[in-house]
């Protein structure tokens, strides 16, 4: 019993917080989680504020939703880097692995639906000679 006090201890800091990273595309997002009203701030502005599409909300949302806890925590995630989209991928992916810390009982619904694996796929390089990464100039005959 001590043991697993101080296992679940050690994943929290000192004002009870989980942190975790979460990278997507060229986006890396540092998350912080803690108990408090559902409120959910990114780089100091709130989620509304910062991600104005719905879509891209929905996608930072969708790891509360699975576990079924939209207003049990407070979130405060830094994001750097990519665009919109990576971005709000990086948040969902730092928020899934801060719930996972912050109580190993998440852990298996949010593995099953995949969102603590990192997404690997990222641009392709331009390849010299070619257009673009695979897109080559128009061939002239004459």
């Amino acid at each position: 019993m001590v043991e697993q006090e101080l296992n679940i201890k050690s994943n929290l800091d000192n004002k009870d917080r989980a942190y975790a990273t979460g990278r997507r595309k060229n986006s890396i997002a540092r998350v912080w989680l803690k108990r408090g009203n559902g409120e959910i701030k990114i780089n100091g502005k709130l989620i509304d504020k910062y991600f104005t599409r719905p879509v891209l909300q929905m996608i930072v949302n969708q790891p509360l939703n699975v576990i079924q806890a939209e207003e049990g925590f407070e979130i405060m995630a830094t994001v750097k880097g990519g665009g919109l989209s990576g971005q709000a991928g990086a948040i969902r992916h730092g928020i899934s692995k801060a719930l996972s810390l912050y109580d190993q009982t998440n852990r298996s619904a949010l593995k099953k639906v995949g969102f603590l694996t990192r997404d690997p796929r990222v641009v392709e390089r331009k390849k010299s000679g070619l257009a673009k990464a695979r897109r080559s100039y128009q061939f002239s005959k004459r």
